[in-house]
Order: C-alpha cells, then sequence, then structure tokens
C-alpha cells in the first residue's frame, strides 16, 4: 500500500468519523449527567431530515444546520421530558425517540416531497463544501507534510473541523469549569449536588439539550455534507455505534477521539477494500462491510476492558423531603 493511498483511507475515515465523534460527544454530556441515551440514532435521523429539507427549500445549508439541530433539540426535550420530568425509564424513552424518529422522517418525507421518504438531491449552496486552508499550495510539494497538510487535514466541509474542536471544547468544560464539575458530579451523586443548591433537573435538562444540538450538528453533516440529501434510515447504526465508541472510551472525550476514528477507519477500509486480499486468505465483502458492527458486539459484550459508567447513570432522581 502506498503513501498516497494511506492518505486517501485516512481521509475517508476522517469524514467518516466525523458523525460518530459528534454523537459520541453527544452522548458523553448527557450520560455524565445521568441521563442514558440510546436515542441518539433517533435524534440524528430527525436532524438530517429537517436539514436537508430546510436546505432544499431555502437553498442554504447554515439554515438547514440550524434546522437540523432544532430537530434534535426536539427529540432532546421529548426525551428529558419523559426521564428527567416524569422520572420514566431512560432506556425504553431512547427506544421510542428512535422508532418515533424513524417513522416520522419517512411519513413527512412522503408527504412533503413524495420521493418515498427521501427529499431531492442537494446542490450548491444547500450543502456544505469544502474548505482550502491557508498555505496548501505553498506546503505541497514539502515531502511527507506537504500531501498530509494538503490532503487529509485540509479539504474538509466546517462541520469535520467543528466535530475535532468539539474535543478540547468538552474536555475544557467538563474539567475546568463549575459547570462541569456540577454536570459531572450529578451524574455521580445528585443528592449532594441537590444539597449544595443546585438544580438536578435543570442540570441534566441542561446535559441533554448539549446533547441535542451535538446530534443535530451530527445529522446536518449526514444530509448536507457527506451526502447530498436525506434517505430513509440514513443513519445505518451510527447512533449506536457511536454509543459503543462512548462506552470504549470510558466517558472520556480526548478517548472518545481515538475510539471514532477506529470506527470511521474500519468503515473507510472495508469501502476502499471490499474484498481484502491478505496473501493465505481473501476476507470478503460483507465481513469488511460488518466489521464496524462486529466491533460494536464485541465492546458492548464487555470484552474490552472494563467500563464502569457514573453511578447515578439511569436513575431517575427524587428530591427528599
Amino acid at each position: 500500500m502506498d503513501f498516497p493511498t494511506i492518505l486517501q483511507i485516512l481521509d475517508s475515515a476522517v469524514r467518516l468519523m466525523t458523525p460518530l465523534l459528534l454523537a459520541c460527544l453527544a452522548g458523553l454530556y448527557s450520560e455524565r449527567a445521568g441521563v442514558f441515551d440510546i436515542g441518539l440514532e433517533g435524534k440524528m435521523l430527525m436532524a438530517a431530515f429537517t436539514a436537508a429539507s430546510v436546505a432544499y427549500a431555502t437553498n442554504s445549508a447554515w439554515l438547514g444546520l440550524c434546522a437540523g439541530i432544532l430537530g434534535a433539540l426536539a427529540m432532546s426535550m421529548i426525551h428529558g421530558l419523559a426521564a428527567i420530568t416524569f422520572r420514566g425509564n431512560q432506556l425504553i424513552s431512547g427506544v421510542a425517540i428512535n422508532f418515533l424518529a424513524s417513522g416520522l422522517t419517512v411519513l413527512l418525507g412522503q408527504k412533503i416531497f413524495g420521493l418515498a421518504g427521501r427529499t431531492p438531491s442537494l446542490q450548491g449552496p444547500a450543502r456544505f463544501g469544502e474548505i482550502t486552508l491557508p498555505f496548501v499550495d505553498a506546503l505541497r510539494p514539502v515531502p511527507i507534510i506537504g500531501p498530509i497538510y494538503a490532503e487529509l487535514i485540509s479539504g474538509h466541509s466546517i462541520l469535520v473541523y467543528v466535530a475535532f474542536a468539539m474535543v478540547p471544547l468538552t474536555w475544557w468544560v467538563l474539567y475546568r469549569t463549575r459547570f462541569g464539575l456540577r454536570l459531572r458530579a450529578v451524574g455521580e451523586n445528585p443528592a449532594s449536588v441537590d444539597t449544595a443548591g443546585v438544580s438536578v433537573a435543570r442540570m441534566r435538562f441542561a446535559a441533554v439539550a448539549i446533547c441535542g444540538v451535538l446530534c443535530g450538528i451530527a445529522g446536518a453533516y449526514l444530509a448536507t455534507g457527506i451526502s447530498a440529501g436525506f434517505v430513509k434510515e440514513m443513519t445505518a447504526g451510527r447512533g449506536f455505534i457511536a454509543l459503543a465508541a462512548l462506552i470504549f472510551a470510558k466517558w472520556r472525550p480526548w478517548s472518545a477521539l481515538g475510539a471514532t476514528f477506529l470506527f470511521g477507519l474500519l468503515e473507510a477500509l472495508a469501502n476502499r477494500f471490499p474484498n481484502l486480499d491478505l496473501g493465505i486468505v481473501t476476507v470478503p465483502s460483507m465481513f469488511m462491510s460488518a466489521l464496524p458492527y462486529i466491533l460494536t458486539v464485541v465492546i458492548l459484550a464487555g470484552f474490552v476492558g472494563r467500563a464502569v459508567p457514573p453511578r447515578a447513570g439511569g436513575e431517575p432522581y427524587v428530591k427528599e423531603r
């Protein structure tokens, strides 16, 4: 495998890991606050549909992004209302969000566009274009560094750079701010936070809202960045893969970056080498395509280390009287 091919695979991995990274960080905020969220898939799906629909109607990718965020936020607020206000089962609420988004996007797509749940193809300003970073032409002739900068670092849409910027920002918010300290405390010992005069419900709603915003960006990227519109079930299990990556990363932002890159790399390899020839044996295309999902099952089954979730995760908080 030559150097240009490696760069192409890595470039594809970066593009494919972006929605996973955003969804993984979304789940990180929510679960750190004690609200388990397996509805990431549904929030991304709703965001992808609303983003593509509004981007098509307005011919603006930025308005589509805003609509995608609002669509995911609506799903988040439903989840928050069920899990925090009414103290319902968080897992069941997440499943309901996934089913609701799956059915609603197809229904609305058929009703509005009449294209079997799809939106019309997006073109021009309705999609996020690639950004060429400064000094690309000057650095391109430089061995190794030039191609890496020109082909791997430069040439992505703005949402890719936003996703990567969210990693250090999330680390700073969680570990260097009062809000982050309270958010993590709510996920570990909500009673002590309540005793200190901080509203547990308000903190959890804030975390759920941040989760919705990040899922909205992820869904908008799928519809207006990677693809040119919305198609039925276009998230293709990415929300569940993001959850597996979150467990693999042990609920830490920098580890989430590495975990989602691993999943993105596996998908990029599957796309690049449908039938991988290892010399002794040829790996069939079906196995290569299933690699990210196989790794998801392996991680969720507990074979990759022991991951300890926040102690109060999944438990509704009842204020003592």
